[in-house]
C-alpha cells in the first residue's frame, strides 16, 4: 500500500489568478481612486495647501508570476502586508472562491480516487496558514472532493507532510527541490516551476493515472 498525497494549490485550484484578480481589483483600482480624491489642509488664514501621501509607493503588478515569493511579483509595503492581504482580509475570496486548476479537475480527481483507494491510501496535502485553512475546506467541499484524509501543514510541519506521503503530486517549486530521498514526487506544470527538473510530470490531472502505472501502483 502507498500513501498518494495530492496537493490543493497550483494542482487542485488555481489560487494565483484568483491572488491577481483581487489584488487587481483591491489593491491597485482601489489606491488609485483615493490617489485622484486629493485632500488639502486649510490654515487659519484660509488658505489650502495639497496633502502629499506616499507618492513614491504605487501598488502595481511587477512581472509575471513566475515564482512562489510573491513579494518579487507584486508591490506590497512589506511581507506584513502581504500576509494580511493574502491570510486575513482576503483568505476565503482567494483560497475559498478560486477556480480549480482544469475544467474537470474534481472529476479526475475523483476517479483517480476511486480507482486506487481499495490498495492504497489518498490524501490531499496543502501548505497553509491563518483562515486559508477553513477556505480551502469549503473549497474542497464546494468541488465535491471525495477523499476523506486532508494533511495541512505549514514550514514548521513539513516534515510531518512528508511522514504522510510515500508519492507526492504537487506544483511547489521547493517541495519537486527538497523531496526527501526515500519519497517521489511528480510535477505538475506550471508557470512558476517550468524550468525546475523531476523525474516525473504532467500538465493534466487526468496523466496522473499513467505516472501511477508507471510506477506499477495499483
Amino acid at each position: 500500500m502507498k500513501k498518494i498525497g495530492i496537493e490543493i494549490n497550483g494542482v487542485l485550484r488555481d489560487t494565483i489568478s484568483k491572488f491577481i484578480q483581487l489584488y487587481e481589483k483591491n489593491m491597485i483600482e482601489e489606491n488609485e481612486t483615493e490617489n485622484n480624491l486629493k485632500s488639502f489642509d486649510i490654515d487659519m488664514s484660509g488658505n489650502t495647501d495639497l496633502v502629499i501621501g506616499e507618492e513614491n509607493f504605487k501598488y502595481k503588478i511587477k512581472n509575471e508570476v513566475t515564482s512562489l515569493n510573491l513579494m518579487n511579483h507584486f508591490s506590497f509595503r512589506n511581507e506584513d502586508e502581504l500576509y494580511s492581504f493574502t491570510y486575513e482580509d482576503f483568505a476565503m475570496q482567494i483560497f475559498g472562491h478560486a477556480g480549480s486548476s482544469e475544467t474537470f479537475t474534481f472529476n479526475d480527481l475523483n476517479k483517480i480516487y476511486l480507482k486506487y483507494r481499495d490498495n492504497n491510501e489518498l490524501l490531499i496535502v496543502s501548505d497553509e496558514m491563518g483562515r486559508s485553512k477553513p477556505a480551502s475546506l469549503f473549497f474542497l467541499s464546494k468541488f465535491g472532493c471525495q477523499l476523506e484524509k486532508i494533511k495541512f501543514y505549514s514550514n514548521t510541519t513539513i516534515n510531518s507532510m512528508w511522514d504522510e506521503v510515500d508519492v507526492l503530486l504537487t506544483s511547489n517549486p521547493n517541495l519537486i527541490l527538497e523531496k526527501p530521498k526515500d519519497k517521489i514526487v511528480v510535477k505538475y506544470i506550471t508557470n512558476y516551476n517550468k524550468n525546475i527538473k523531476s523525474d516525473y510530470e504532467i500538465e493534466k490531472l487526468k496523466d496522473f493515472d499513467e505516472v501511477l502505472q508507471k510506477l506499477k501502483i495499483c
